[in-house]
């Protein structure tokens, strides 16, 4: 029996650079308020969302996670040829195949670089990094690009009160490559399927060959309406209120860091009550900096948490080097935590 020999990668990997970007059209909760009885201050109240960016026609899932990627491979300071695996996640995408993450490999100049889309909702940036760990450290590539990018508006339903107001366009993007000390830690993350249906697309997308318009929504003028995503908001508040600070903990027990030796806190920007009750559980001292992203971003998903990386960083509310405990969790219903030392 012939012998493998084994793969020889870094001894660690770390986030060397990111990247965001943000459409330009920004969207305030007023023009929200034209299709849904609701207020402005219910809309704070509940989400602290005030503004989302939503992408005009030429602002592409694939031009938006280029643009981003390209902020994070020259904060990075390596160069696009250098970059051995792309990994996108996105859930709106709508070809099916190929993967856009092909696309923007080569928008990027890239050297035939391995690109694979992924699909882990809110969870996939903490998904796509732990991926790339490991493809640096087991050597199949020395730098990973790993980029969350959604644009939410083509998947919100504007007269859906519980949701209409939550979702926002945008990219992320972070280059992961080689370390000689550890940077990123040991990834708790996990699935429970049995709660699948509190975040889900209202109908599948084999249902429009169906051709009975009985088995499609249908909006008041009787028009087949686009699917979106719904969502049982108390039922996802409570499983994220309640498991998703035990996860964050078990992360920082993993990686063998305590509340008081963190720096940072980027959770995924689903909700500003959340994220506080969270903070509260954790027990996370006041001179921990906590993203909020959400208020001017709204829920971008696989993108929010390398958005609310880059902007902490942009405004020096974090700076290169701190140490930042990291939580996705979403659609699945899936999660992934780990603490990691920032670019």
């Amino acid at each position: 029996m012939a012998k493998i020999k084994p793969a020889k990668g870094a001894p660690y990997a770390r986030i060397l650079g990111v990247g965001g970007y943000r459409p330009t059209r920004v969207v305030p909760n007023e023009v929200i308020l034209e299709r849904i009885d609701s207020s402005d201050e219910w809309i704070r109240s509940r989400s602290g969302i005030e503004t989302r960016h939503w992408a005009g026609p030429e602002e592409t899932v694939a031009a938006m996670a280029v643009e981003a990627s390209g902020k994070a491979i020259a904060d990075a300071g390596v160069d696009a040829a250098q970059i051995g695996a792309v990994i996108v996640s996105t859930v709106s995408h709508f070809s099916q195949t190929p993967a856009v993450a092909t696309e923007i490999a080569d928008k990027l100049g890239t050297d035939k670089a391995a690109a694979f889309d992924i699909s882990a909702g809110c969870a996939g940036f903490g998904y796509g990094l732990t991926l790339a760990k490991g493809m640096v450290v087991e050597g199949s590539a020395e730098y990973v690009l790993v980029i969350g990018v959604e644009r939410l508006s083509d998947l919100t339903d504007l007269d859906d009160r519980a949701t209409a107001f939550l979702f926002g366009d945008g990219a992320g993007a972070v280059v992961v490559g080689p370390s000689e000390e550890p940077a990123i830690g040991p990834t708790v993350w996990g699935s429970e399927g049995d709660k699948a249906g509190t975040i889900k697309q209202t109908v599948p997308w084999d249902r429009f060959r169906v051709g009975d318009i009985s088995q499609l929504p249908l909006d008041s003028q009787g028009n087949i309406k686009f699917p979106a995503i719904t969502q049982e908001g108390q039922a996802v508040f409570r499983w994220a209120v309640f498991e998703m600070a035990k996860v964050a903990q078990q992360a920082l027990d993993a990686a063998g860091v305590s509340p008081e030796e963190l720096d940072v806190f980027i959770p995924h920007q689903a909700n500003v009550r959340i994220i506080d009750s969270m903070v509260k559980t954790l027990k996370l001292p006041e001179n921990v900096t906590v993203a909020r992203d959400i208020r001017t971003t709204g829920n971008t998903s696989a993108a929010s948490i390398p958005l609310a990386m880059e902007r902490l960083l942009a405004t020096g509310e974090a700076k290169s080097g701190d140490t930042a405990l990291i939580i996705g969790f979403g659609a699945g219903l899936v999660y992934a935590a780990t603490v990691v030392t920032l670019p």
